[in-house]
């Protein structure tokens, strides 16, 4: 996915900026609202949620304020099902990593389509701070016969994965979150599509960098070494309007 990403954003921002000469029968707009879904290389399918704004500085560069709240994986994670109940858990995962970025930057006209038809190709550029969010993970655990409780994952103390039943509740642990602060740069290509003047559907393509302020402990010693510094490749698909 990551070549793929490279290729497209690296067509992309070597388009001729001659492309994007605007006149009167273009497709001009002041601002953009859209919002989407986020699939990313450190995220299963559906890595998070997104919403974009862009307002016009000049005919060919916008201003580009974004957010997105994204889970964050570690490399070396994998599930597993228990051995008599099926049900699946992450082995040495003992937290989740969400992140809140919002991001300030750029975004360049390469290729503008006409009014209500043909594909827009912007170059992106954009910075901002990361907020991360660290839960705890919880899994169900036989302790004996029938006392099987919900506990957040200490693999130090659940030794036994036979008595591992499954993941617990997506729900439990938010009280217990703790907050690590970072910053994170990105570039990308969005690729704008529509049939109509006043709406939008696309996709964004681009590679994120991202560092926290201590490295962040989504897995238990022993299992995986954290990282303070991540990296990926993403594709948001967004849909919105424009006026």
């Amino acid at each position: 996915m990551k070549n793929l990403i490279l290729s497209l954003l690296g067509l992309a921002l070597l388009a001729s900026p001659a492309w994007a000469q605007v006149d009167e029968e273009e497709d001009s707009y002041q601002s953009e609202f859209a919002y989407g879904v986020n699939l990313n290389t450190n995220a299963g399918l559906i890595g998070g949620i997104m919403l974009k704004n862009s307002r016009r500085i000049t005919n060919n560069m916008y201003h580009y304020f974004y957010l997105e709240i994204v889970n964050v994986k570690h490399s070396k994670e994998y599930r597993q099902p228990n051995p008599y109940t099926g049900n699946l858990f992450t082995l040495g995962k003992v937290n989740y990593l969400f992140v809140i970025r919002p991001q300030y930057g750029r975004e360049f006209v390469l290729f503008r389509k006409a009014a209500e038809e043909g594909v827009q190709i912007n170059g992106i550029l954009a910075a901002g701070p990361s907020f991360g969010l660290v839960k705890p993970y919880y899994i169900q655990y036989q302790y004996s016969g029938n006392n099987i409780q919900s506990v957040p994952y200490d693999p130090r103390i659940h030794t036994s994965i036979d008595r591992i039943l499954g993941s617990g509740s997506f729900f439990e642990g938010f009280d217990q979150t703790k907050f690590n602060i970072g910053a994170h740069i990105k570039a990308a290509a969005s690729f704008e599509l529509g049939t109509f003047r006043n709406s939008v559907t696309g996709f964004e393509v681009g590679i994120l960098a991202e560092i926290f302020s201590e490295k962040i402990p989504i897995m238990a010693p022993g299992f995986a070494n954290n990282q303070s510094v991540f990296t990926s490749g993403y594709v948001n698909i967004f849909f919105g309007s424009r006026r």
